[in-house]
């Protein structure tokens, strides 16, 4: 199962299959860096409990580890009682986990014991996906990462964008040099086109200094032009240029400055909409839309919330011994919920869930989605007025 589940998660990394080698003393497979694709730069030597005694204890496995120049250790055990336990030792570097007796017959996307395993194990700039779409968009994202063509992410607010932008940056060879994101509508239209291009001092009242503008910041890498549907059309034109001259004038200046940039642009419009409606540039449009890519609601993934869900729990637990474990009810709700708010709405779930949460354990109880908020606020209330109008009486 182990397997099964890296080949998903890392499906977008551009794996094409993973080998393992049998370990002497116990029937436990583990990476054979001669044969494996999973990328070097994040390497993880796993056994089983049982495997670890066998061979020796902590020792033994620590030297397995360091012959294997693996970075990061971990050992996974089962518990009869179906508890759920993680804890670190060597700084951070051996992680013990002991899974419930139920995670060896949940199917993978649903297991978030898996999942959390994958989610330690994997460095901080993969994204972690299950869904057979998800798979197949990443897998794309990645051929685009290979190439310099400029990229058009459309979907739902929510629902990846920016993270789908970066993953592409990281897989590129643009990944040693910034990302740069912006989003067209948080800035005003009178500044963003100093911000994006730049200004010379004294371009404009209150330009004290010279700034070289986020193009020029970005020059070798990568920028994103978040949410471009919103930017004025004035200032579309002077994009279209420097998206086909690779030049940028800074305000107050009359020199043109080459600019090296993958550019990146996402939406959550209807762009040809937008513009029939005359508020977006067609040429602009086609300009930007070289290669397009489109995320999906979480409604219609949802072999990725619990993969999402072991990253965002994992993000927001302060220590690795305080990560909750999500039951099997709460784990039904959340695949059941509709998402309206997609990611963000989930992410704002589980934080809620780790305040509500005791135990170690994440229940259905403890998931408070948006619409029960208000309904659980007024029942808590008014229980409240009761017991105290009896406690008087």
């Amino acid at each position: 199962m182990l397997v099964d589940i890296f080949k998903m998660r890392m499906a977008e990394a551009g794996i094409r299959g993973s080998g393992t080698t049998k370990q002497s003393g116990g029937d436990e497979t583990v990476p054979d860096r001669a044969k494996t694709d999973i990328p070097q730069l994040y390497d993880v030597f796993l056994c089983s409990a049982e495997f670890a005694e066998l061979a020796g204890g902590t020792t033994a496995i620590v030297e397995i580890a360091r012959g294997m120049k693996a970075k990061k250790l971990m050992v996974i055990g089962h518990d009869d009682s179906d508890q759920f336990f993680v804890s670190q030792e060597m700084n951070g570097k051996l992680i013990r986990i002991t899974m419930p007796k139920v995670a060896q017959t949940t199917e993978i996307p649903k297991n978030y014991s898996l999942q959390l395993i994958a989610t330690l194990c994997l460095d901080n700039e993969h994204v972690a996906v299950s869904d057979p779409n998800s798979q197949r968009l990443m897998l794309l994202a990645n051929r685009v990462a290979m190439t310099d063509v400029t990229a058009f992410i459309n979907g739902p607010t929510g629902t990846g964008k920016e993270v789908l932008a970066k993953f592409i940056h990281n897989q590129s060879n643009r990944k040693e040099n910034a990302f740069v994101a912006i989003n067209c509508a948080a800035i005003p239209e009178n500044m963003l086109e100093a911000i994006l291009f730049g200004h010379e001092k004294g371009a404009f009242t209150g330009a004290s200094t010279a700034n070289k503008g986020i193009f020029r910041a970005a020059d070798g890498g990568t920028l994103l032009l978040d949410e471009i549907s919103e930017m004025p059309l004035s200032l579309q034109a002077k994009l279209l240029r420097v998206l086909q001259e690779r030049k940028v004038t800074p305000l107050g200046s009359q020199r043109e400055i080459d600019v090296d940039v993958r550019v990146i642009a996402t939406t959550n419009r209807d762009m040809l909409s937008t513009i029939s409606e005359g508020k977006f540039r067609e040429d602009l449009f086609y300009r930007l839309n070289v290669f397009p890519l489109t995320t999906q609601h979480l409604a219609h993934r949802t072999d990725d919330i619990i993969p999402i869900s072991s990253i965002l729990l994992a993000r927001h637990s302060s220590v690795l011994e305080d990560l909750p474990f999500i039951d099997d009810e709460a784990a039904e709700i959340l695949l059941s919920y509709s998402w309206p708010g997609n990611v963000r709405e989930l992410e704002n779930v589980l934080q809620r869930a780790i305040v509500l949460s005791s135990g170690g354990k994440i229940r259905a109880g403890d998931i408070m989605v948006d619409g029960t908020i208000q309904e659980r606020i007024s029942t808590s209330v008014s229980s409240e007025m009761h017991l105290t109008k009896s406690a008087s009486v």
